[in-house]
């Protein structure tokens, strides 16, 4: 028997074994995430027009989002990213630039010289307090509004939770 004809029987049992998916579904699920992917981007473009207005133009929009997750916490940078703190792909870059501005406390760990731990300044703190606002004030009409209820948001959250359990398996179980 040839290798493709083996090959071909023993992924067969397996694709039968999938169910079709209708069209409708996989629409939703594509616009799902082209949603969710103009959404982050349209939070940023929020997170970034609040800063103008307020007079924090020397910070951009990650990383005002970055300040906002770290709040009173210190953290190192591979928490950051671990706890989802942080979607970019440089997070040393942005670090080093809050730095650089006072934003952010950076001190190295005394037991392990490479690690290095970060907390927000107070000026840090004062951005971090802009999102807090905006957000406050956001929930204030979003449900007049926006038209978006508590139980629209808890029902958004679950289904989201449960997609970023999904790809996770994806990713972490090679399906």
């Amino acid at each position: 028997m040839s290798v493709a004809l083996d090959l071909a029987r023993r992924r067969a049992p397996a694709q039968a074994a999938v169910p079709a998916v209708g069209e409708d579904f996989q629409s939703e699920y594509l616009q799902a995430l082209r949603l969710i992917e103009r959404l982050h981007r349209l939070l940023l473009d929020v997170i970034k027009d609040e800063f103008d207005r307020k007079g924090g133009a020397d910070l951009n929009s990650v990383q005002a989002l970055l300040l906002y997750n770290i709040g009173e916490s210190e953290l190192t940078a591979g928490e950051l990213k671990t706890r989802g703190y942080y979607l970019g792909s440089n997070v040393s870059y942005n670090l080093k630039k809050l730095v650089d501005m006072g934003y952010i406390h950076y001190k190295r760990s005394e037991t392990d010289r490479r690690s290095v731990r970060v907390s927000l300044t107070d000026k840090g703190m004062d951005a971090c307090n802009v999102l807090n606002k905006l957000y406050d004030r956001q929930l204030g009409s979003l449900e007049a509004v926006g038209e978006v209820s508590k139980s629209d948001v808890a029902g958004l959250n679950a289904a989201l939770v449960r997609l970023e359990r999904f790809w996770s398996d994806q990713i972490r179980y090679r399906l």
